[in-house]
């Protein structure tokens, strides 16, 4: 909207711009004004001035009737649109001042409209727009394209950036212009600094991805030519939108001739846009906190009228408001990007070869749009043929929960080969952890399998309990272990139960994005566990399959999930230590 804020403070606006009023309206030649809830003035244009004989100063801060005493008649309706939110329109009639202060002896009738200026549905103030009844079609079109201007400005707030997801908001922009402002639009921003690398252009080109196209009817179709979303465009030094960027400053670049001082890229661009009836282009920056994310295009066609000056102010507060929510999202993008590559790295594989053993892990994200979690996993080799399996989940989301976690599995590691039982391990590990001054606590289940024993020793830190799946007929066992508080409680008191597992049991462990749903009980959850099965065949990749699912399709948070288990074979003994 016109005036745009998250709160008003004494009737106005926080987020009031007057450089953006004063383009809209300086140059309009009906009288406008702008009143808080109190009905004074808060700004004025130049051909108010002239009709009140009056200089701004003389306006702001006084109320309207008090610069007009005759206008006294006229609060009341004023109050009734601040109240109700209905335009309302008035005859006035009167004589004007002269330039020597006395009034002017021909009587004169003008048209006044008062509009509500909206705050998340809350009156910040009003406008006033005032036409002499002279001219009166020319005078009502200029009064309807500033009225509809406001509108415009009104309802971007509510349409653009309703998600942290960039590519979303970039199609919410163009999607909002067209075809209210724009025959069609195209949003191209810079590509993201996190994940994939992107080619370097040739010199002298800008290099953007096209994030959002759109065009009106038939021109929607017609324009992807130009570039799909997710294409990346490469932009000669003389483009409109090089010169954009480079300025910082709209761009209005018409085409009729498109062929003199072009270089061949743009002008070959120009060419293929005017086939399509379109003819003039507006480019305006985004940017926010002196950073630029990219641009906005606006094209219009034949048939369309030409951009105004107003067109460009509108565009520019436009442009302003939607790089605010773009930041928003791109900041997020960036730290989601940041943490995902992180989480990637740290569980793309657990340590090294497991010759007597069979892995399988999976790690599914709940959403594209959900920050990452500390959800993590590993198996670690230990003496005398025997593995030690983690599942680990740290509280909270983002980089700082990836973080965490890395620091948990390396010190888990630490502690791996000091041979000791998994509840010895966690009693360390929880210490350490407190000693680190690490603050974010973690859930933990470790399971140390014997092959030669064929027995596994399970110690949980808040984790919940593994499966064990036996070769048929058996079935699934869900095994209640004992549970100790999350490491980095500092509490300790954790303990081993051994449970039996030998060649073709497999051990399933998972993270509570996999069993939690709103309004379900977590032991209910858990229970279902109890029905998995080896798919025919038996292969663990095949189990995990079936796992994800049935369980994973309406999970709220990320799932890892391990299963693994000795390799079915001879008889092994243990082998006999030296003496």
């Amino acid at each position: 909207m016109l005036l745009q804020a998250d709160t008003c403070d004494d009737g106005m606006p926080s987020s009031f711009d007057p450089r953006t009023v004063a383009a809209l309206f300086d140059g309009n030649p009906a009288a406008v004004a702008v009143l808080d809830h109190d009905l004074r003035y808060t700004y004025v244009n130049p051909a108010l001035e002239r009709l009140n004989g009056l200089p701004a100063g003389s306006h702001i801060g006084r109320r309207f009737f008090q610069v007009l005493p005759g206008l006294r008649g006229q609060a009341s309706a004023l109050r009734a649109v601040l109240a109700d939110g209905k335009p309302r329109e008035e005859t006035l009639h009167g004589q004007t001042w002269a330039a020597d202060g006395s009034d002017d002896a021909d009587q004169r009738f003008w048209r006044a409209t008062y509009s509500r200026l909206d705050s998340d549905g809350a009156a910040c103030g009003l406008m006033v727009i005032v036409v002499e009844i002279t001219d009166l079609t020319r005078q009502r079109e200029e009064l309807e394209q500033a009225r509809g201007h406001v509108a415009l400005l009104s309802t971007a707030a509510v349409r653009i950036g309703t998600t942290l997801d960039m590519d979303t908001t970039c199609r919410e922009l163009a999607a909002f212009v067209v075809p209210d402002f724009a025959d069609a639009a195209a949003v191209d921003v810079f590509p993201s600094e996190v994940g994939h690398s992107v080619r370097r252009p040739v010199p002298g080109v800008m290099r953007l991805r096209r994030a959002a196209v759109r065009g009106d009817g038939e021109l929607d179709e017609q324009v992807q030519r130009f570039g799909h979303p997710g294409e990346y465009i490469d932009f000669a030094a003389d483009s409109a939108v090089t010169r954009c960027l480079a300025e910082n400053e709209p761009v209005l670049d018409g085409w009729e001739d498109h062929s003199s001082g072009r270089s061949v890229v743009t002008a070959d661009r120009i060419a293929a846009s005017r086939a399509l009836g379109l003819r003039e282009a507006l480019v305006v920056p985004l940017a926010a906190r002196g950073r630029p994310l990219g641009t906005l295009s606006l094209v219009r066609a034949d048939g369309s009228p030409a951009f105004s000056d107003q067109d460009v102010a509108v565009a520019r507060e436009l442009a302003v408001r939607a790089a605010v929510d773009l930041d928003h999202a791109r900041r997020y993008d960036h730290e989601h990007s940041i943490a995902r590559e992180l989480q990637r790295s740290l569980l793309s594989e657990p340590w090294g070869p497991h010759p007597h053993v069979e892995i399988a892990t999976r790690y599914l994200p709940a959403d594209e749009g959900v920050l990452v979690g500390g959800d993590w996993f590993d198996v670690v080799p230990l003496k005398d043929g025997r593995h030690l399996k983690a599942m680990g989940d740290v509280m909270g989301h983002g980089v700082e929960a990836a973080v965490a976690m890395s620091q948990y599995r390396s010190l888990l590691r630490l502690l791996a080969g000091d041979d000791l039982h998994p509840h010895q391990i966690l009693e360390q590990l929880d210490g350490m952890v407190e000693r680190s001054g690490l603050d974010r606590a973690a859930t933990c289940l470790l399971a140390v399998v014997d092959r030669f024993g064929g027995v596994c020793e399970v110690a949980s830190a808040g984790h919940l309990p593994p499966v064990f799946i036996d070769p048929a007929p058996a079935g699934a066992r869900l095994v209640p272990v004992p549970v100790g508080p999350p490491l980095g409680t500092g509490f300790g008191g954790y303990r081993t139960a051994s449970v039996p597992c030998g060649p073709g049991t497999v051990l399933f462990m998972y993270t509570d994005g996999l069993v939690e749903r709103r309004g379900e009980d977590i032991d209910v959850s858990v229970g279902r566990l109890a029905s998995l099965a080896l798919p025919p065949g038996g292969h663990l990749e095949d189990l995990l399959d079936q796992v994800l699912d049935r369980f994973g399709e309406d999970a709220e948070d990320d799932i890892a999930v391990l299963a693994s288990r000795i390799r079915e074979g001879p008889p092994v003994v243990r082998p006999t230590p030296p003496e």
